[in-house]
């Protein structure tokens, strides 16, 4: 029997390739589309899909016109809104109808409910590629598919927050959203992820970028005040506080939706549409991992640690063994 082993030596230089290219350009000049583009970033389980999915139902029942964008690789942001229901992917949808030699046609990809549009971008399966060059293969097709002309007063473009790479930094370095919403909790996870796009938004706009963060969504508040802390820190605004609350984790887990005028929930999302549509593109200051630490508590982030150097006795063990030295050693006179 014979096994099929792929070829390593070009599946090494296709990483290289990928690699080898040209870092991502940052264009200049001041936004002028009228759609409001806004990505939102956060880190991975902290809320961005719930806060998603019931601010785009909410802005549709204000009378707008709403695109929602999965661009997360487990694909779940448009899940709450479908019901639980799985969204077929762009990455997916375009790879099976390549293969069959057909076109990718709208319908296939986005969907719609309540009067909000969405589509998830998805990304290769485990261990098989990029997520974020499949966000730009994603992007690009939606470019195929006519984006820059589509008619929308808002599109909300859901990233995952603690991935580093240029596909995911995509919106910020590339000019292609106006602004970036934070979604944290109180959390130092969470205020990390969030201090790292501060920072990443800082660093394109020194180099002619015009994208700025609107302001934090704090989500799962219980109280404790680090998430306040924080976006005063940074010089950012609260969007909202949605509450830790037993209701809505209930409505979450049973795919409702509670960003509607028919919920208990309507006036937070309601007041989170106004304030996400109004709110100006800030330049945040972001807080070195000392300031970071200095919004909690020093015992639950192991303050007065000093380090300690490791030496080389120490790395090698019980195979360290003393070694003849060719080094003359003077008696002192």
């Amino acid at each position: 029997m014979t096994l099929d082993v792929p070829n390593l030596k070009d599946y090494d230089a296709k990483l290289r390739e990928e690699a080898a290219e040209p870092t991502l350009e940052v264009p200049q000049g001041e936004p002028t589309k009228k759609t409001q583009i806004i990505a939102i970033y956060g880190k991975g389980g902290i809320g961005k899909s719930f806060t998603l999915a019931n601010l785009s139902h909410m802005m549709a029942e204000q009378g707008k016109r709403v695109l929602l964008i999965g661009c997360d690789p487990k694909s779940d942001t448009t899940s709450l809104l479908f019901g639980g229901k799985a969204c077929p992917t762009i990455i997916e949808t375009s790879t099976k109808k390549k293969l069959a030699g057909e076109e990718v046609k709208i319908g296939d990809v986005c969907f719609k409910r309540g009067g909000v549009f969405a589509m998830e971008l998805g990304g290769p399966e485990v261990g098989r590629g990029c997520g974020g060059r499949g966000i730009i293969h994603g992007f690009e097709l939606l470019e195929k598919l006519g984006f820059h002309d589509w008619d929308f007063d808002y599109v909300l473009l859901d990233f995952l927050g603690d991935v580093v790479c240029g596909g995911f930094g995509l919106p910020i370095a590339r000019d292609m959203a106006q602004k970036v919403i934070l979604v944290g909790s109180n959390d130092l996870q969470s205020l990390y992820v969030a201090n790292n796009v501060c920072s990443a938004v800082e660093y394109f706009r020194k180099l002619g970028g015009n994208v700025g963060v609107a302001g934090l969504v704090i989500n799962k508040d219980d109280g404790s005040g680090e998430a306040q802390a924080f976006a005063k820190a940074v010089d950012i605004p609260i969007l909202a506080s949605i509450p830790q609350d037993d209701d809505l984790r209930k409505k979450s887990a049973n795919y409702q939706i509670v960003g509607t005028g028919e919920s208990q929930w309507g006036d937070l999302f309601a007041a989170l549409g106004e304030n996400v549509a109004e709110a100006p593109p800030m330049r945040p200051v972001a807080l070195t991992q000392d300031q970071l630490l200095e919004l909690f508590d020093g015992s639950d982030t192991g303050a007065g640690v000093v380090l300690e150097p490791a030496t080389d006795q120490d790395m090698r063990g019980k195979n360290a063994k003393p070694k003849a030295s060719l080094e003359v050693v003077y008696d002192d006179v």
